[in-house]
């Protein structure tokens, strides 16, 4: 019994991953439905683990289940980005403040040298697209993020990873919208060097909600 159990458990998780990937790699497209049955067959598997792993994923907010019929990825709507906004404010504005008190240290200031190599690399991006200077974007909020080496944290922003890409994608879509992110990155960046953890914490709290503001502008057009 144990062992069914167990191997049972194994399956959930494998269904889980890799339909998790499949959605953040873009291999999943919006508007299509997809079938339980079908993930189980490619998989070799039976159904049931893949039905319990997509339950799961609906939970987290990746998909959203059509009964009778199978699941397609959830479409964010505005309290999803909003509540997104206040899960980054809370944990990145904790950690900009952490790195600003201890801004002597040695690992803080290797983190501070990580996030200059960022944003110097970052303002490279600012002509270019979307896409290539979303990764740098991700980069310097993970910098801040792993500083605290705090795994319960690290583990609510990557359960939140499908969100804040939307939520970020969307908002550097607003023109003019990538360089004044690359400058509130570096206000950041300033304030943390200087040590002041006052205005660090409220550089984040500014430029996350200048990120949802964006965003919601774009949400805007689109409707």
């Amino acid at each position: 019994m144990e062992i069914m159990l167990l191997n049972y458990t194994s399956l959930k998780l494998q269904s889980y991953e890799f339909i998790k990937n499949q959605i953040l790699c873009g291999k999943l497209n919006y508007d299509t439905v997809y079938s339980e049955s079908k993930i189980a067959k490619e998989l070799s598997i039976s159904k049931t683990p893949v039905r319990d792993a997509v339950q799961y994923l609906s939970q987290e907010k990746y998909v959203d289940i059509i009964p009778n019929k199978g699941f397609c990825l959830h479409k964010m709507n505005e309290q999803d980005f909003i509540e997104t906004c206040e899960i980054r404010s809370a944990i990145e504005g904790y950690c900009s403040r952490k790195i600003s008190i201890e801004y002597t240290n040695t690992q803080a200031i290797e983190t501070i040298n990580e996030l200059s190599k960022t944003l110097e690399y970052q303002k490279n991006l600012i002509d270019k697209s979307v896409d290539d200077f979303f990764e740098s974007d991700i980069q310097f909020h993970l910098i801040l993020v792993n500083y605290v080496k705090n795994k319960e944290l690290a583990s609510l922003l990557k359960n939140y990873r499908y969100r804040i890409k939307n939520f970020t994608i969307r908002s550097l879509a607003n023109e003019g919208r990538l360089k004044s992110t690359y400058h509130e990155h570096l206000d950041i960046y300033e304030q943390i060097k200087k040590g002041d953890h006052s205005k660090a914490y409220e550089s984040v709290l500014f430029h996350i909600d200048h990120c949802l503001e964006n965003l919601l502008k774009v949400i805007s057009k689109d409707n």
